[in-house]
């Protein structure tokens, strides 16, 4: 008998919140409302609700969705889920039940977690979904809604459970992502994805226990929750959490509570600076700020170098394939570098193609192509997609960018039809589905148009078919309905015919320099 002496090392998430509660139990792992939740404590929650949903039917593997507003119990959820084996699943509380419902349909999902406060939005999202379907309430109401548990009941009554030992190939959680076909793709996050991020930004950053985050984007969204909270809980620091962004209340907790670190997309980092009185307040706290990548004026940089005199600007290009956060501008280059996302951090190989899938030179655009650990394992119940995704063995990104003589890489373009509205990924194919649909519309194309606060907007091209008609506004109603408000276009535009290249392709570029 041969005898395998290489140690399976558990690389379960949960066992992360296992080695603080065991080292620090008193340090604080969150902060919500003022009130402080430690490592312990997020520990006998996390373990309790975990034995609940093992009780519910929870086992290794399932999908389990988390439907909620950012707050302690939304990290709870996902260690639960973890601690079992299971796959945690945030979904974003922005999108319409219909596109709610095909999320949780396509995943398998066996349990939904659920924010009180989206109690309509769940309700109409699981009509004629499988009653089988656990559904848990984060709620403090004594008595839980028509329908549904809530997670004290679950906590009460769980049973004996031990944390269930995973591999680094196993899911950790599923991220649903727009994409390029109309519907969005379930991104499967690995135990090893995970862990590899959070080292290569714990080598990047220097984090350490004595951080202070603040989560102030949506956890749904790898930014708030994968390049703040689950960095400082590798490292064993204490987040802040606020339910929802709001400018003046962000600079107000910087102040009073000596933030360190925080993400920012960039309309957030818009907002900030717009406050009349944002410069005279005492945000030296702050020492890494990690942004969306956004080329910025030199005056405006100019002005956050004066707000946040401690902080390093740390321009960054990440998707959700790969727990985001891939690049990085160091805090020297912010001016002679502008418009950088910088180099890659580590454990991470980045490189440009060409069509035929050679390398280019410096100089030379290409599309951006990623290999290594933190890559995700492929697209949920989607071979084909992941065999496109990952052709000659490098994760093609569709976007596309030029590096420097230094290797410091600058996006100029997306191969993928996308739109990015602040923060938030839009395939165009998804509102152009919705529009094609309508019995008046023979074709449509939906573009990116500048916008000041969002960085873009959604806005439609609209051909009607011959003698039919309808109006923009019955056309954005119709989006509203069934979109995500961030989704729905902000102005639709009658044309006789799209624009097109001789094989037939539609030229949005043409379309975009109409507006």
């Amino acid at each position: 008998m041969t005898v395998d002496h290489r140690i399976q090392a558990d690389a379960n998430w949960f066992g992360v919140l296992a080695h603080h509660a065991t080292r620090s139990p008193n340090r604080g792992i969150t902060v919500f409302d003022g009130q402080v939740t430690t490592y312990a404590e997020m520990f006998a929650r996390a373990t309790s609700l975990a034995g609940g949903l093992h009780r519910s039917g929870v086992r290794r593997g399932d999908v389990v969705g988390l439907l909620s507003y950012n707050c302690p119990e939304f990290l709870e959820t996902l260690f639960a889920v973890n601690c079992l084996g299971a796959v945690a699943m945030p979904i974003n509380w922005r999108l319409a039940a219909a596109e709610v419902r095909y999320i949780l349909d396509h995943s398998e999902a066996r349990g939904l977690v659920c924010d009180e406060a989206l109690l309509t939005l769940a309700d109409e999202a699981t009509t004629g979904l499988a009653a089988s379907l656990i559904r848990a309430c984060i709620s403090d109401a004594e008595t839980p809604p028509d329908g549904w548990t809530t997670l004290a009941e679950l906590r009460a009554n769980a049973g004996d459970v031990s944390p269930t030992p995973v591999e680094v190939d196993d899911l950790h959680r599923l991220m649903y992502t727009s994409g390029t076909t109309g519907r969005p793709k379930g991104v499967m996050l690995t135990h090893g994805n995970l862990a590899w991020k959070n080292l290569a930004h714990l080598v990047e950053f220097g984090f350490t226990s004595a951080d202070v985050g603040l989560a102030c984007g949506p956890l749904y969204h790898v930014g708030a929750l994968d390049l703040t909270t689950t960095s400082l809980i590798a490292a064993g620091a204490t987040t802040i959490i606020h339910q929802s962004f709001d400018a003046a209340a962000v600079v107000d907790e910087i102040e009073r509570s000596r933030v360190t670190t925080v993400w920012l997309a960039p309309a957030m980092v818009n907002a900030i600076m717009a406050l009349p009185d944002v410069e005279p307040r005492d945000l030296s706290s702050v020492r890494v700020i990690i942004n969306g990548g956004e080329k910025m004026p030199i005056p405006l940089i100019e002005r956050i170098k004066r707000t946040f005199p401690s902080a390093w600007m740390a321009d960054a290009y990440g998707l959700t394939e790969t727990v985001s956060g891939d690049t990085f501008l160091d805090k020297d280059s912010l001016v002679s570098k502008l418009g950088s996302v910088g180099r890659p951090c580590l454990y991470l190989e980045l490189d440009l193609w060409d069509e035929q899938g050679n390398s280019v030179p410096a100089g030379e655009r290409g599309e951006i192509v990623l290999r290594g650990p933190k890559v995700f394992k492929g697209y949920w119940r989607d071979p084909e997609a992941t065999e496109r995704a990952f052709a000659g063995g490098w994760f093609h990104t569709g976007d596309v960018g030029v590096r420097d003589d230094d290797g410091y890489l600058f996006i100029v373009d997306r191969l993928k039809d996308m739109i990015i509205s602040g923060g938030e990924n839009i395939a165009s194919s998804e509102i152009e589905r919705v529009l094609y649909e309508h019995d008046a519309v023979l074709e449509a194309a939906v573009v990116g148009r500048a916008d000041e606060r969002w960085g873009e907007v959604p806005v439609a091209f609209v051909v009607l078919r011959p003698g039919s008609t309808t109006t923009s506004e019955e056309l954005i109603d119709r989006c509203s309905a069934q979109l995500a408000r961030f989704k729905v276009p902000k102005a639709v535009t009658f044309i006789d015919a799209l624009p097109r290249n001789p094989s037939g392709k539609v030229l949005k570029r043409t379309l975009k320099e109409n507006l």
